[in-house]
């Protein structure tokens, strides 16, 4: 089988980690793997795999740049011949259908990450060209419901297809725990929030700050936001003007975020939107307390193993992280098991990737079976 992704880009983000790891999985068992880069700015997630070859078409944001793309791209699939055009992300997936008028192939999957992949017209757009894609998928039911309720697919068209958590890289580590602690010179005195993901409006790290900045715990508490992104300047801002910012580090991008995850003792999300709620399944993995917004496919990641709170109510974060902060030692460690226990059963990545492989096989066989091969 030969496969070719297709993905807007390679920054940092649960899509892009997808993508790098299903490649990286799939190439111990098929060596005819490409992805396409359709904007190779800020590169930072790559697959570990040598043997996958990345094309980076460098798309501006011009039509004539979008032109000659698409002919780069059609000269590629008349070269390789791949059986499965898998595409990631909006930009992505448009581009993939829209190649799919000028060149052969067989089965094209249009994968979103997210329930809010823009404004209406993208949803006009993938719903005008629907017809082009073989099926397409999202990362949560939620999301999907959403695209179907938005008329982005019809409901025989789009299946849930959960994100895969490298459960053997997230797993708790006593010795990373206490060497990220004594890196900010934090002992088990205090206890240490984490936050991981990009500093965007999607994220909503302004109810994040306005929760801890309403903490009234006689332990101290110490929040670690690792990500980067356009709201930076306006959220230090924000923690400076809430009287915070002392009890804040921010990180930036971090390579070790595993490490992070078994120091700390509490996990939040407080997006307002999300698609699958990554995160939130590797802190678990790592035998995490959680909290996660009500937000794309956060409760049914978290199921009952955390605590779900409604978006954008900042008291409601308060009292949730209270509470599990101020949980026995003993139900915390129970707890933490239990999350890990049901990422390993529901979301592994070999349970996911072997989930990507019968899909491709039954498409597959079902373009081999009409005949069109």
């Amino acid at each position: 089988m030969k496969l070719l992704f297709v993905i807007t880009g390679l920054g940092m983000g649960g899509a892009e980690v997808q993508l790098c790891n299903l490649a990286d999985k799939l190439q111990s068992e098929y060596n005819n793997i490409i992805i396409i880069v359709l904007s190779g700015e800020n590169i930072i997630n790559i697959p570990k795999s040598k043997k996958i070859k990345i094309i980076n078409l460098n798309i501006k944001k011009k039509p004539t740049s979008f032109i000659f793309g698409l002919i780069k791209a059609r000269a590629i699939i008349k070269k390789f011949k791949p059986d499965i055009v898998h595409s990631h992300m909006f930009h992505a997936n448009i581009f993939s259908r829209i190649l799919r008028l000028f060149c052969k192939i067989p089965v094209l999957i249009s994968t979103a990450h997210s329930k809010n992949e823009g404004g209406k017209f993208r949803m006009f757009l993938y719903r005008t060209t629907d017809k082009l894609a073989t099926i397409s998928t999202n990362v949560s039911q939620e999301a999907v419901d959403s695209f179907i309720l938005q008329k982005a697919a019809p409901p025989e068209k789009i299946i849930a297809m959960y994100n895969g958590i490298d459960t053997t890289l997230f797993s708790f580590n006593e010795i990373a725990r206490e060497k990220k602690r004594a890196e900010i010179n934090l002992n088990d005195n205090y206890n240490l929030i984490l936050a991981v993901g990009r500093l965007t409006k999607a994220k909503d790290y302004p109810n994040l700050l306005h929760a801890f900045s309403k903490l009234n715990l006689s332990k101290k508490s110490k929040l670690v936001i690792i990500g980067d992104g356009e709201e930076k300047e306006n959220l230090q801002q924000l923690a400076f003007d809430l009287k915070i910012s002392k009890d804040i580090l921010w990180l930036g991008i971090r390579y070790d975020v595993p490490d992070w995850m078994s120091a700390c003792d509490l996990f939040v999300l407080s997006s307002a939107w999300e698609g699958f709620g990554l995160v939130v399944a590797e802190a678990m993995s790592c035998k995490r307390l959680v909290i996660g917004t009500n937000s794309g496919g956060i409760s049914e990641v978290i199921n009952k193993y955390g605590l779900v709170i409604p978006p954008k109510n900042s008291f409601a974060l308060t009292s949730s992280i209270t509470q599990y902060l101020t949980l026995p030692e003993k139900e915390r460690s129970t707890l933490g098991i239990l999350a890990r226990e049901h990422i390993i059963n529901t979301f592994s990545f070999e349970k996911i990737c072997q989930q990507w492989l019968t899909l491709y096989n039954q498409l597959l066989n079902r373009k081999l079976k009409n005949g069109d091969k």
